[in-house]
This record gives C-alpha cells, structure tokens and sequence, in this order.
C-alpha cells in the first residue's frame, strides 16, 4: 500500500513539474508582452493552479498589492507541493490573523528586490526583501536557495521574474 501510495506522490510530482515547465514555455513565449506592461508577478501565480497556497498566505501577510506594484522584483516561488512538505500544523498556524507579522517575513525571505535572471545568479549571500540573507549555491546540479532547489527559472513578468522553487525557505530564528 506505501509503495503504491509513494508512486501515486510521484506520479502527481511529475505531473505538476511538467504543469511548471509549460508554465516557463508558455512564459518565454510572451515574454515580451509581459515587459509591456502585461501581467504582473501577482497575475503570474494567481492564474497558475501550482501557487494556490502562495496566493492565500500573500494575501493573508498582505502582500498582494506588492505582488501588483511597479517593482521590479524576483520571487523565489515555492509550489504547493513544497509548502506540503511543511511540518504538520505549520501553515496554518502561520496563515492565523495573530501570526501576519511571521507571515509577512517570511514569504518577504523569497523576494529580492530588482530583477535578476538565470543568468546573472551566482553563489553566495543576497539579501531578501525580509532584510534577511539568503545563500545560493550554483553546482552542476542546479541551482539552490537556502537549500530549495530552483525547478523553473526566468518566468517574465511585467514587475520582474519568477524563479520555482520546491521547497519553503524558512529565514533563521
């Protein structure tokens, strides 16, 4: 029953990497109408069915509207498959009216202020919108962020650019 319980996880994983992957396909494709004033990072993840969760934590932090703004800005976007992966309890504990302020620093320790592609990261510390460093690691695996492993890269949007990611970035205590 584990097994089958495991390959039926795998089979949906895989299913939401290749929703990702036409998601960033789909993205290049009219990258140039988002650099002309198209949709917005907050257009992006609201008309995708991976970023549910992301969507309904931003506008419980209140973070929306800055989702909406001029920017630029690049979203490090964890799915709702890697905010699954958190702890039993943690989410909803976080999405409590008392907890906005957590909330808010923590989705913040996903996003960079300014625009930065592909192909301009690097290893190293930046610091997040949340005022917190976070550490990127550039390997021949891929690329990582406080140990989040990129998935998807450079989905253009008309305030700056996503990056999907398959974890949940949790900024130190």
């Amino acid at each position: 029953m584990k097994s089958y319980i495991k390959r039926i996880a795998s089979l949906l994983s895989t299913l939401s990497l290749v929703s990702l992957l036409a998601l960033q396909v789909e993205a290049e494709d009219k990258a140039s109408a988002y650099q002309k004033g198209g949709s917005s990072i907050a257009d992006i993840v609201e008309r995708s069915s991976n970023f549910s969760t992301l969507v309904a934590a931003a506008r419980a932090a209140g973070l929306a509207k800055m989702l909406d703004s001029d920017g630029p800005f690049t979203l490090f976007a964890p799915t709702d498959v890697a905010f699954s992966k958190l702890p039993e309890g943690t989410l909803e504990e976080l999405l409590l009216p008392e907890n906005k302020k957590k909330l808010k620093e923590l989705l913040t320790h996903h996003m960079l202020k300014g625009q930065v592609m592909s192909d301009d990261v690097s290893s190293g510390d930046v610091k997040t919108v949340s005022g917190e460093d976070a550490t990127i690691e550039v390997g021949e695996t891929g690329v990582t962020i406080d140990g989040a492993r990129v998935i998807a890269t450079d989905v253009l949007a008309s305030n700056g650019v996503i990056h999907v990611i398959d974890k949940v970035m949790l900024p130190e205590e």
